[in-house]
């Protein structure tokens, strides 16, 4: 909804009455040429309504100046006009003043009739309480006569849940459920969501066997996907494995996603060997692997030391119409530098741009690190004043293995530089990049005083 400028505020918009003409007095002659100007009275009215404080008497005596033409034009007096006035009065003020000026509205205007919407305004504006909501529900159903439907189920679930009134919004799912309507799939799954990152697993099933059992509102492949995708985010692939068992007893296929989801659940855990077990299960159900899925599985593959099987999948992805990309390489890079191969990893570097391929920041800062920690340090320089030059940022890690590599080679100057580079480009806070720099030189003094460094 469009605001009013400060000039327009102070007005209490009495002016509005003016933009309403009787289309009686327009001549004939002038009806065609007045036709865009209102049009433009049209926008003009709807963009200028804004209440300036939260004050039911002011907002009373402002919609009576909007209303006192004698002579409005009906079409600009439609419910969805009503609507925008009482949005934005609710979107300030407290629920029993939002329903009070709802009941002047009515008084004050006749013509206006509330319809579905009007109470779902209400509702989405009530107080973060269950009680108010049920209150703009009970309105609803008395005032209106509207029996709450799934798309009001689904506004007030989206109001207690944007408050973290997720023990609520069950209540309030299951006793709608009771009486009127059951959720959709859509407030079903955005409910079973909130519950995943929220709320205890036990909660969840719960949630999930009740609504089964008591309403017939069962679980589909999203309401499994999102399910799966947390218990792997937690490492809990146990779980993920049951749920996969699960979702096959209940007709449904896993899919592309499905199966990427666990893949990056045993990449957490560094387990290569169960990643290619879970693309060999793909491929058995018939499942076509995407470029995500070898991006994971070269990913694991190289995270668990087994980079000699991860290159393999190379031509196997290229053979499947999917070109290794920046992450691809930068897994293997990172997997071989694991391995202490940086020179290999860098080697890799030049074969990725032969081909093609444009290397990001992360793989900068993934060979970075590789070099510095196999004490390449003049081709760790080199390959800063490449970065430098693409002004690609440091991350953490790389900025303070290079730092210290730098000073234990006595090249503390150029330390420096790289400090200096690091907060030009806001790779890291001031207090963060320094800290590390402060931290790498106390040692430095201390390991001199010790005969450690020269």
């Amino acid at each position: 909804m469009g605001k009013i400028t400060a000039a327009a505020r102070g007005a209490q918009l009495p002016a509005l009455s003016n933009l309403v003409r009787n289309q009686r007095q327009t001549p004939p002659a002038a009806a065609a040429a007045a036709k865009p100007e209102e049009d433009e009275k049209k926008k003009i009215w709807n963009s200028m309504i804004r209440f300036p404080t939260p004050n039911l008497s002011d907002a009373k005596s402002i919609f009576n100046s909007l209303i006192s033409n004698p002579n409005p034009n009906p079409s600009l007096l439609t419910p969805k006009f009503f609507n925008s006035i009482l949005h934005s009065f609710a979107s300030i003020s407290t629920l029993d003043d939002s329903h009070a000026f709802l009941n002047h509205m009515l008084k004050a205007s006749p013509s206006f009739t509330p319809d579905r919407s009007t109470y779902h305004i209400l509702l989405s504006h009530s107080p973060s309480s269950l009680p108010s909501v049920r209150k703009s529900l009970n309105l609803m159903l008395s005032h209106g006569a509207f029996i709450p439907d799934k798309v009001t189920t689904d506004i007030a679930v989206r109001a207690l849940c944007s408050s973290s009134l997720i023990e609520e919004a069950v209540e309030l799912v299951k006793e709608l459920s009771l009486k009127h309507s059951a959720p959709d799939t859509y407030t079903y799954n955005f409910l079973v969501k909130h519950l995943c990152r929220h709320r205890s697993l036990t909660m969840l099933n719960s949630f999930i066997n009740d609504m089964r059992d008591s309403f017939g509102v069962k679980p589909d492949l999203v309401t499994y996907t999102i399910m799966i995708d947390n218990v792997c985010n937690t490492k809990n692939l146990r779980e993920a494995t049951r749920l996969l068992g699960v979702l096959s007893e209940q007709g449904f296929k896993p899919d592309c996603y499905v199966y990427n989801t666990v893949m990056k659940g045993y990449c957490m855990l560094s387990q290569g060997g169960e990643v290619l077990r879970v693309y060999n299960k793909m491929l058995e159900e018939g499942v076509k692997p995407d470029l995500v899925t070898f991006n994971t599985l070269i990913y694991g593959l190289s995270k668990s030391g087994r980079v000699r099987d991860a290159k393999k999948f190379l031509s196997v992805m290229t053979e499947a119409g999917h070109m290794p990309d920046a992450v691809t390489y930068t897994s293997l890079m990172n997997g071989m530098c694991r391995e202490g191969n940086a020179l290999g990893a860098l080697n890799l570097l030049v074969e990725m741009e032969r081909k093609g391929c444009t290397p990001n920041s992360c793989t900068y800062n993934t060979l970075l690190h590789g070099l510095c920690k196999a004490r390449l340090l003049d081709k760790g320089v080199e390959l800063f004043r490449v970065m430098k030059a693409a002004e690609m940022k440091l991350e953490t890690g790389s900025y303070g293995t290079f730092v210290r590599s730098l000073c234990r080679k006595g090249m503390v100057a150029e330390a420096y530089q790289v400090f200096d580079y690091a907060v030009e480009s806001k790779s890291l806070t001031d207090v963060s990049a320094y800290a590390t720099l402060e931290a790498t030189l106390k040692w430095l003094a201390k390991a001199k005083e010790q005969g450690l460094a020269v």
